[in-house]
């Protein structure tokens, strides 16, 4: 039928993996300790531990939380170990730095965890555009796991990925 459009991609070997799939449900926070901290910048112990005891971590259930000092102060190590053990009880993970150090935990735990046999030998596209904040170390991992069992790797779109791997 002349003038019909035809999906080339839809009817391809062509294989996509988005990432944002994987992307688990739940509520990210940043916990800044400095809010604990004598004018934000100076920790005294004594302060410091009454502060996390009066602190209310239920507000943290069934979250993921990472924890960081937004000021320039320099704290010790212990102190968010022990704001960790004041969260476990309650969050899904807590991670020392950014959302992004969160995400990229969290991935670090997920794709390892995944069957990648379903790519044996074919075509792959490594889905670029996300609406969900992947972290760019997430599609690094993904592709080390993904390349023993594909094909060929593209990232990007059908319409424009960019060749990263093919087999020989």
């Amino acid at each position: 039928m002349e003038g019909e459009i035809i999906n080339k991609v839809a009817n391809s070997a062509l294989q996509i993996f988005d990432l944002e799939d994987y992307y688990p449900k739940g509520k990210r926070t940043q916990l800044d300790i400095s809010q604990w901290l004598y004018e934000g910048f100076l920790l005294k112990e004594k302060d410091f531990r009454e502060q996390l005891k009066n602190h209310d971590w239920t507000q943290y259930q069934d979250q993921y939380v990472a924890i960081h000092c937004s000021t320039d102060a320099i704290v010790p190590a212990w102190s968010s170990i022990l704001v960790t053990l004041h969260l476990a009880p309650f969050a899904k993970k807590v991670v020392v730095g950014t959302l992004e150090d969160l995400d990229t935990a969290l991935y670090q735990d997920i794709l390892p965890t995944l069957d990648y046999s379903s790519y044996e030998g074919k075509p792959l596209i490594i889905k670029g555009c996300s609406s969900k904040p992947v972290p760019m170390s997430a599609y690094v991992l993904a592709a080390q796991y993904l390349q023993p069992f594909a094909r060929s790797i593209m990232y990007g779109e059908a319409c424009s990925a960019v060749p990263l791997f093919k087999k020989k």
